[in-house]
């Protein structure tokens, strides 16, 4: 391949690349033979603002490269240019006996960034929905049962029945049951029907009335 055809490779790679990927994507073809790289052919240069001849780089530079910069590919970089676009950039090199070419991809992503802060923006919320729907005044259910889990000990898939009887029991102790929808909410943490936390309140008035407790 002599530096004519190269030169029309990495052209026609180079347009192909910018309309692939939009406006927001310019690419162009640097003679590196020299040590100012001038651009030979440039698309979308409205990202950098540069043109056919220019011998300025991404970041405003126009000093001359070394010899390594000069042969050397850099993939997928950060660089901000003058007027603040942030980019990933890329250069590729084709080399023959006659020619340096390289043809450089430098992406402006400003836009993604603002878009990714209104998401985040969007996405955020003050506080878990389930966790309010189970406050009450200063006392929360969620954490009544919390402190009840961690007097027993275990983690809940570990829990036997006496245990979650004994959960019962210290909810109890703590007028959890008080709260609006106590029920359906300790019988989802526990990972058991309604009817069986029912059953464990039942259980344990029976035993209370046994033991002659008021």
């Amino acid at each position: 391949m002599n530096r004519e055809e190269a030169l029309e490779f990495l052209d026609r790679t180079a347009r192909g690349i910018a309309e692939t990927f939009g406006s927001s994507c310019e690419t162009l073809v640097h003679d590196m033979s020299i040590p100012t790289h001038p651009i030979l052919s440039i698309y979308n240069g409205h990202v950098s603002g540069r043109t056919v001849g220019s011998t300025m780089d991404i970041l405003g530079n126009g000093a001359e490269l070394d010899e390594d910069a000069l042969r050397a590919d850099f993939v997928n970089l950060y660089a901000s240019t003058p007027s603040g676009k942030q980019i990933k950039s890329s250069t590729f090199h084709m080399i023959g006996e006659d020619y340096n070419l390289a043809l450089g991809i430098n992406f402006d992503y400003s836009s993604l960034v603002f878009a990714n802060k209104i998401l985040v923006d969007l996405m955020s919320a003050d506080a878990d929905l389930k966790s309010a729907l189970w406050s009450s005044g200063d006392s929360s259910l969620g954490t009544i049962f919390e402190e009840c889990l961690a007097a027993v000990g275990k983690p809940i898939s570990a829990l036997t029945k006496a245990d979650r009887v004994k959960i019962i029991a210290l909810l109890r102790q703590q007028n959890a049951f008080s709260f609006q929808k106590a029920v359906p909410y300790v019988a989802q943490r526990l990972g058991v029907s309604r009817y069986t936390v029912y059953k464990y309140i039942s259980e344990l008035e029976e035993q209370k009335n046994e033991n002659g407790e008021k």
